[in-house]
């Protein structure tokens, strides 16, 4: 159990190192328009699903303190943002992918406790990173920032005028199914592998 634990920890620890480096080099984002498609969460994904709850929301964390740094210059989007509602933005990259971190590693543990086999529970909570990531993102980005000038702005620069549900499928689209598909796969398939190696460990 302990060197189970050492493993772990490990693993974590080359995790957190990978989702700082994703962060601050062109591999981590794949920038299309105005929003980034993310592989960001994979190494989430790859840490709750090994690791335990703890290490996803530390990954989590991971991930919205490198997002929220954007702000400070590195990504246009991010940093107007900041400029008209800091606390909100800390909200929405912090806060947010913490929870969502959190969430994934809870879901895969309440799935491990099924008769489900692991592919497939290791697979919902691959998904359900990505996809928690990209609702939480829209539901603050929406109820913080829908009513500046910046938004409508924006919201009309990309025809959805005033409505809401055409502001969310210009931004997400195609982009954010992409995003769920490629981290789900990737992220699963170098989990479950990787979780299966940890418990041989005695």
């Amino acid at each position: 159990m302990k060197k189970q634990n050492i493993y772990r920890l490990t693993v974590a620890g080359m995790l957190v190192a990978l989702e700082v480096i994703l962060a601050f080099t062109p591999l981590g984002y794949l920038k299309v328009g105005l929003l980034s498609i993310t592989f960001m969460t994979v190494p989430i994904i790859i840490g709750s699903i090994t690791s335990g709850v703890s290490i996803g929301a530390i990954l989590g964390l991971t991930f919205g303190i490198t997002s929220f740094l954007q702000c400070f210059g590195m990504d246009a989007f991010g940093t107007t943002l900041f400029q008209l509602k800091p606390a909100a933005t800390f909200v929405m990259c912090v806060v947010t992918r913490t929870l969502m971190g959190l969430l994934c590693g809870l879901i895969y543990k309440g799935l491990e406790k099924t008769r489900l086999p692991q592919a497939v529970s290791a697979g919902v909570a691959a998904f359900s990173a990505p996809f928690l990531n990209t609702v939480f993102f829209m539901a603050t980005l929406i109820g913080f920032f829908w009513n500046t000038e910046y938004i409508q702005s924006t919201a009309d620069t990309l025809s959805a005028g005033g409505s809401v549900f055409k502001f969310l499928i210009a931004l997400v689209g195609i982009n954010g199914v992409v995003e769920w598909i490629a981290c789900t796969v990737i992220g699963a398939a170098i989990a479950v592998p990787v979780a299966r190696a940890i418990k041989k460990v005695k």
